[in-house]
């Protein structure tokens, strides 16, 4: 696909995007609510600006598989939650100690770091209590909750997160490389699309071809996300590049270099494309996210 097509891919999900923030904004306390302070932080940091790449994944792998927006909203909502969950704890001073996001204050600028704690706090637990409502089969809400757990746990998100921390200033290392990428951005992606294929209600072999899509595309997004930090602009990105590279953090640039890099990216998104071309049409639309997310220039 051109860069153009791709273009007109990504304002064509303008609608899904919108759906989704609507339930996330039905679904989220409202900014008057009592504590009025934590309710303003959390809408203030979830409605920032996000592409909803997380959800949409979700929302795309249920109609993958023949099953309704409808069943995958709780599911694409939660991972939203603990995406931007994710992304206010990251920004504060005992981790990236960043002051921007997404072109706007940190919650924790904005704030105050007690209130960024506590914002994320409340959306890493609101994600569980949106399957918990709203998922009607009882089997199903249990299948999500787990694998939302793994992914957001110490064996998906928070462990790749310790070991990226601990890995500062080491001797560049493929193998701890993909070992924090798989987990601390690869496992939210990899859940975004197994939960959306469990809510449609996917057999075995469908869930399988989309698992081995999503573990392809969790990579090639962070190793995208790894190049945009040193080629890329603060303006572009809306928050601050440059600082991966100055901390001494293991990235794929680091590693393999630049331009090896960007060849890993689109072979592995080559990877993910085919495993689920047996699914034909109906994931037709993940294959252009493939691209899009390989291709992406923010």
């Amino acid at each position: 696909m051109t860069d153009s097509d791709l273009d007109q891919f990504w304002k064509g999900l303008g609608d899904l995007r919108r759906a989704i923030d609507d339930r996330l904004d039905a679904w989220l306390p409202a900014a008057d609510e009592p504590p009025d302070r934590l309710h303003k932080a959390m809408r203030y940091s979830m409605f920032a600006g996000g592409k909803r790449v997380r959800p949409i994944l979700c929302l795309l792998a249920c109609r993958a598989v023949g099953g309704t927006d409808e069943r995958a909203m709780p599911p694409a909502c939660a991972i939203e939650c603990i995406h931007t969950y994710s992304l206010i704890h990251d920004d504060l001073p005992a981790m990236d100690n960043d002051d921007f996001r997404r072109g706007k204050p940190s919650c924790h600028k904005q704030f105050d770091p007690a209130t960024a704690i506590l914002a994320g706090d409340a959306l890493l637990t609101i994600a569980f209590g949106m399957i918990g409502r709203h998922t009607t089969d009882p089997e199903v809400a249990s299948r999500l909750v787990v694998e939302l757990a793994d992914a957001a746990g110490w064996a998906g998100m928070v462990g790749g997160q310790m070991a990226d921390l601990q890995a500062e200033g080491n001797t560049p290392d493929g193998d701890a490389l993909h070992f924090i990428h798989q987990r601390k951005t690869g496992a939210l992606i990899r859940a975004a699309v197994r939960t959306g294929a469990i809510a449609g209600g996917a057999p075995d072999g469908p869930l399988d071809m989309l698992d081995t899509y999503a573990r392809s595309i969790g990579l090639t997004f962070q190793i995208a996300d790894d190049i945009l930090d040193e080629t890329a602009t603060s303006e572009e990105m809306g928050k601050t590049v440059g600082k991966d590279k100055a901390a001494g953090k293991l990235t794929f640039p680091a590693v393999y270099g630049i331009e090896e890099s960007r060849d890993r990216a689109f072979r592995i998104t080559d990877q993910a494309k085919r495993a689920v071309e047996p699914l034909g049409e109906p994931a037709e639309p993940l294959r252009k996210l493939a691209d899009f997310i390989v291709k992406r220039t923010a």
